[in-house]
């Protein structure tokens, strides 16, 4: 028989009572009850005084304040859920993985493969599991929550940290923390870098998926603030997901085009894999990188192995994990103490420009 939720509230404080300090997890599974609501219960309790929270515990208002949250044997778990471990995020759950073990925690992994409905499975599964709160970068296709995506976040009974996603104002999951990388900055950095070597016509090529709006809406901008002019259908989306030589037939064309009859003579790529691929389908086409078009990619994840080195934008992928981590503990810290939570945060990280031949020469000239 399903308890009355003062029944269960009356059961956890007897049971905290007797054993001074239990684990939310293991409570959970002697009431029989998720996760996620012991977890609602332990708060209200929390905030009437009546006991207290920890990383991953809950303890008898006279249990020791000084009690460290990562005690032998029962260190507080961070969830991760990322859609895959390759491209950008693996240096992002390297640095959160880093920082959470560098607090005595341990960083667990969920991958969505690009799934939105697998996001709050494995959410589900990590709480259900101990896990104290989550960091996760959520699957949605442009980067934003479309048709109520968010709210499972908002309902997940746990502190979240969005991870290089976000959310419009107006959307409830606006009001989550975030930690993101400023996309848009990187591309008005490789704008501005274009222009500082004499270019005046250019054009981009981006991957539609997440980062493809920021992205665009850098390269519009920049565009406009320099003075430059922009090749007809700049920027040019091309899905990432079309198989074979077919992905790569849209966006090789558009540069050609660009170059031969539009007079470009700069190009921003995204992602730096598939600069590495159209660069020979240029060259193919009689267009020398960097000698008749100057190209700057977009992740430099592998930038630097091509043929020609490519100049590329570098996200603070590490430190984007690390930082994101770090608000989470903080969170969970406030959560423990019963201090006041500080104000939410939107941080955006600027990447960096790393220069490589692939942009090394001024329009008009060959390098030498």
């Amino acid at each position: 028989m399903r308890q009355h939720v003062d029944q269960r509230h009356a059961r956890v404080l007897e049971l905290v009572r007797q054993r001074g300090r239990l684990r939310v997890a293991d409570l959970a599974d002697e009431l029989g009850v998720s996760a996620v609501t012991l977890r609602r219960d332990v708060e209200a309790l929390a905030a009437q005084g009546r006991v207290r929270r920890t990383h991953g515990s809950v303890l008898w208002p006279g249990g020791s304040a000084e009690e460290p949250p990562a005690a032998e044997g029962d260190g507080f778990v961070i969830g991760m859920i990322v859609p895959t471990t390759n491209f950008v995020f693996a240096d992002i759950v390297r640095g959160a993985r880093e920082a959470v073990e560098a607090q005595g925690g341990r960083l667990v992994l969920g991958m969505t493969g690009y799934l939105d409905t697998e996001d709050p499975v494995q959410a589900g599964r990590m709480l259900a599991g101990g896990a104290d709160g989550l960091l996760v970068a959520p699957s949605w296709f442009d980067g934003v929550p479309v048709e109520g995506q968010e709210e499972w976040l908002l309902g997940c009974g746990a502190p979240v940290v969005l991870v290089e996603r976000w959310a419009p104002a107006g959307n409830p999951a606006a009001g989550l923390d975030r930690v993101r990388t400023d996309r848009a900055q990187g591309a008005a950095m490789a704008m501005a870098h274009f222009a500082a070597l004499g270019h005046r016509t250019v054009t981009a090529v981006v991957q539609e998926g997440p980062h493809a709006a920021q992205i665009t809406a850098g390269y519009r901008v920049a565009v406009e603030t320099l003075g430059l002019d922009a090749a007809p259908g700049s920027p040019l989306a091309f899905a990432p997901d079309r198989q074979g030589h077919a992905r790569y037939d849209a966006p090789a064309a558009h540069l050609a085009e660009a170059v031969t009859r539009h007079g470009v003579t700069a190009a921003l790529v995204h992602s730096d894999e598939d600069a590495i691929v159209l660069v020979p389908r240029l060259q193919a086409r009689g267009i020398a990188v960097p000698g008749d078009l100057a190209l700057i990619a977009y992740d430099d994840e592998v930038a630097g192995m091509a043929d020609v080195p490519l100049t590329a934008v570098a996200p603070p992928k590490r430190s984007v994990g690390a930082l994101a981590a770090g608000l989470l503990l903080q969170r969970l810290a406030e959560q423990g103490s019963g201090s006041r939570p500080s104000p939410r945060q939107h941080v955006d990280l600027l990447p960096e420009l790393r220069v490589r031949a692939s942009c090394g020469a001024l329009a008009g000239e060959t390098p030498g």
